[in-house]
């Protein structure tokens, strides 16, 4: 049986060596030791998914007041690429897949993603282009690992327990 990881690298096409190359850098210090950089990603992405012209796309943050979720992605990308804990301070360990299960995330709904953060990133000066790819990388396979935790959810639910039928009455 697949890892979640190996599932990861081959829906996304991206090696966990490369997928992790983001921790080979402190880039939380090569941009400079300051949120704003990933303030400015983040903000630009949901700027972009909240005006997707795709309604089942934006049903997904439907729940989320846009500004928490600004505040929720840069935090974890500023904890996630070297910078100070900020989002677990704030709301404990990231538990991706748990903290996504609410939500349908499928491999349309992860390229649809992707497509508005290599958008973001694009257009986001303060990044620089070597740190933009490492970060795109990392982007597409945690996306892809997100799925893997989602369809791996689904199965558990639709798999019976062994146990059912032989527990006491």
């Amino acid at each position: 049986m697949q890892s979640l990881q190996q599932k990861a690298s081959e829906w996304s096409g991206v090696a966990a060596s490369d997928a992790f190359a983001i921790d080979e850098t402190n880039i939380f210090n090569v941009l400079g030791g300051s949120i704003e950089p990933f303030v400015d990603l983040s903000t630009n992405f949901y700027n972009r998914v909240y005006n997707d012209e795709e309604e089942w796309f934006r049903s997904i943050f439907a729940r989320s007041r846009k500004e928490d979720a600004i505040r929720n992605q840069y935090e974890f990308f500023v904890q996630r690429m070297g910078g100070p804990p900020l989002y677990s301070n704030r709301k404990g360990h990231p538990a991706l897949i748990g903290r996504h299960r609410p939500f349908p995330v499928t491999h349309e709904a992860a390229e649809r993603w992707l497509h508005h953060m290599q958008q973001a990133l694009d257009s986001t000066p303060s990044i620089d282009p070597a740190i933009k790819a490492k970060m795109m990388n990392f982007f597409r396979h945690t996306a892809f690992f997100l799925v893997a935790g989602n369809e791996m959810a689904r199965e558990a639910k639709e798999v019976p327990c062994k146990h059912k039928n032989k527990l006491p009455v």
